[in-house]
């Protein structure tokens, strides 16, 4: 199990029967989680600063039900670095905590370079790896199918005081970006890749992890640079375990020397001994001394 401790800003107090009482900033929130089914210490929908729940419906979706006023937007702090929030449908805020560990792990890789990097981010959501790796001093092509995450990443770029870094935001279908990069010839030191489980592109296209996750892959071994950083791939799709994603990245770069590793990816709680489960991670990191 990997995990990040060096959030202030955030945390999860407590978890039981399914939810997941958690901390951003001065807002208190109570998401569902299906991995969490054990008791909770106490009633959680009793807590005293409890700022809104999130309640599930019978058709798989669900609203936020507020117990006290919360801004429209907040924005919450890790290491020198902000991000935006704010409550979204599924139950987002635009922030996934545990990727803090995977941040933190991209910025030494990065800064211990030496030389600039070029990192790919597929999926990139609103933006955290991209804020992350632009920090360390690396050029970023954030790629999402959504126009809106684009413009969150943009927004926590400049609240970290990066927007003069260079990024560029590309809202388009990861797949087909790949594709047409493929025939411009141009290449990448780092991809880093956080897939939904399932989803649609900008124009309906169908996405199952499981199903696409091998195909993309290979696709970006042709945009990999002679020189290559490392090949970080997350997922949350609980079925698809740390060593199918690592088996996935050994079998495409398997003439490229490396390290590989894979783990699951967790948040620790204030309660004790309770770690909370997250997704899983696999990560290749290529020897620049065998290329």
């Amino acid at each position: 199990m990997r995990y990040d401790t060096e959030w202030k800003d955030y945390g999860v107090i407590a978890t039981g029967s399914g939810m997941k009482l958690e901390r951003f900033g001065e807002v208190v929130l109570l998401r569902p989680d299906p991995q969490i089914i054990w008791e909770p210490p106490f009633d959680l929908y009793a807590y005293p600063g409890l700022s809104a729940v999130y309640m599930r419906n019978s058709a798989g979706g669900g609203h936020w039900e507020y117990r006290k006023k919360v801004p429209e937007e907040f924005v919450i702090g890790w290491r020198d670095l902000r991000f935006s929030l704010k409550l979204m449908g599924f139950k987002h805020t635009g922030i996934f905590p545990e990727q803090a560990y995977h941040w933190a792990k991209c910025i030494d890789l990065i800064k211990g370079a030496g030389r600039e990097i070029n990192v790919l981010n597929l999926f990139a959501y609103t933006g955290g790896a991209t804020v992350a790796c632009a920090s360390a001093g690396a050029k970023v092509c954030h790629v999402d199918a959504a126009k809106a995450m684009c413009e969150r990443a943009g927004r926590n770029m400049a609240l970290s005081g990066l927007k003069d870094r260079p990024v560029r935001y590309i809202v388009d279908d990861c797949f087909k970006f790949v594709e047409r990069e493929i025939r411009r010839g141009n290449k990448y030191d780092a991809v880093i890749m956080d897939p939904p489980s399932y989803g649609r592109g900008p124009r309906g296209e169908l996405w199952k992890l499981e199903d696409k996750i091998y195909g993309l892959v290979s696709l970006t071994s042709e945009i990999i640079s002679d020189n290559p950083l490392f090949y970080l791939l997350n997922s949350y799709t609980t079925g698809l375990q740390p060593t199918v994603m690592k088996n996935v990245l050994e079998l495409v770069f398997e003439k490229i020397p490396h390290n590989a590793e894979a783990y699951e990816l967790g948040l620790p709680t204030e309660q004790k001994n309770i770690i909370l489960p997250c997704g899983a991670g696999a990560m290749l990191i290529f020897d620049p001394k065998k290329h």
